[in-house]
Formats: C-alpha cells, sequence, structure tokens
C-alpha cells in the first residue's frame, strides 16, 4: 500500500503547476456549459467531475448520457483519455472542435492525437516501469492521478469563489435526504 500512495504522491506533485490549474480553471468559467467524456475508469473519473461541477453550478453534462444536450459553441469539453488515442473519445474531440466548442484533455500522453488537437492540454506523466505496472496496472496510476487533479481543480475553484460546503450541498440530489422504510 505504502508504494502505492507513495506513486500517488509523486505522480500529483510532477503535474501541479498554479499556471497550468489557473488556465484550465479559466477555460471552465468561460465556458457557457461543461461537457465530459471518457470510456471505462477514466469515464468513472469524468463522471465525478462533472458532478462536482454541477454542486459548484456549472451546467455540466456527460457525453452519451439520454438527457445530455447537443454540444455547441461557448461550450467546453473536458476529454479523459490516459493514452490520448481512446476512439470514441477522440471522435468527440474532434466533432465538438467542429461545432466550435473548446476542448481541454486530461491525458499521460503529449504527443497524443487527443493531446494535439485540443485547445489545451493537462499531461498527468506517469512512470509506467514494471515496478509501477504491478502495482498500479492498467491506467490505475493516470486514473487516480486524474481524480486527484481533478478534485484539486474543484477545490481551487471553491476557494476562489469562496464557498462552503453548504453551498455545495445545495444542489446536491435529493436521494439523500429520503428516508425510506
Amino acid at each position: 500500500m505504502q508504494k502505492f500512495l507513495d506513486l500517488i504522491m509523486r505522480s500529483v506533485k510532477e503535474v501541479y503547476e498554479h499556471e497550468k490549474l489557473n488556465s484550465f480553471i479559466r477555460f471552465i468559467e468561460e465556458a457557457e456549459r461543461i461537457f465530459v467524456v471518457g470510456i471505462g475508469r477514466s469515464g468513472l473519473v469524468a463522471k465525478a467531475f462533472a458532478m462536482r461541477l454541477m454542486h459548484l453550478g456549472y451546467k455540466a453534462f456527460v457525453i452519451g448520457e439520454t438527457t445530455t444536450p447537443r454540444i455547441e459553441a461557448g461550450d467546453l469539453l473536458v476529454a479523459v483519455s490516459g493514452s490520448g488515442e481512446t476512439g470514441y473519445v477522440v471522435a468527440i474531440a474532434k466533432k465538438a472542435k467542429e461545432i466550435g466548442a473548446k476542448v481541454v484533455a486530461i491525458t499521460s500522453a503529449e504527443n497524443s492525437t487527443l493531446s494535439k488537437l485540443s485547445d489545451f492540454s493537462v499531461v498527468l506523466k506517469n512512470r509506467l516501469d514494471k515496478e509501477t505496472k504491478r502495482i498500479a496496472p492498467m491506467g490505475t496510476l493516470f486514473e487516480v492521478t486524474a481524480l486527484v487533479f481533478l478534485d484539486g481543480t474543484v477545490a481551487e475553484i471553491i476557494e476562489k469563489k469562496n464557498l462552503s460546503e453548504e453551498d455545495l450541498a445545495k444542489r446536491h440530489a435529493i436521494e439523500n435526504e429520503v428516508r425510506i422504510c
């Protein structure tokens, strides 16, 4: 467990650059609406981020959900893909760009297709040596680092806007308030 935690901490420290974080936040603040996309565990990370954005008061949607509206010019797509080559994610990013939306890539591959077509990339550099792959297999290090980075982004926005947990809770789903006996 300690080796795994050390890997995560090293990975998160390597990605943190205050100016890069502020640039990402500017994309969020300037967007009409924010859409997220990812596949598999990267998709779960993207969904968690969309939920927190909604709690912050942003209009946030998950690509592929039945109630998600069409992305338009003025919107932002946050595309999460460790490889930056996930076919569905790249195709959605290309289409979003054609429509006139901005695209931010969250990836570990700086020279990937996704990174190259995006307006801005957050590159989460993960060392994938033999030992790392053994204790954090199949993209685990990227996914955990992405979740920590995106939750850190949320924390930074909370700080900037001087929001409280109560402010966020006002937008939380009502099922937490219902008791079924």
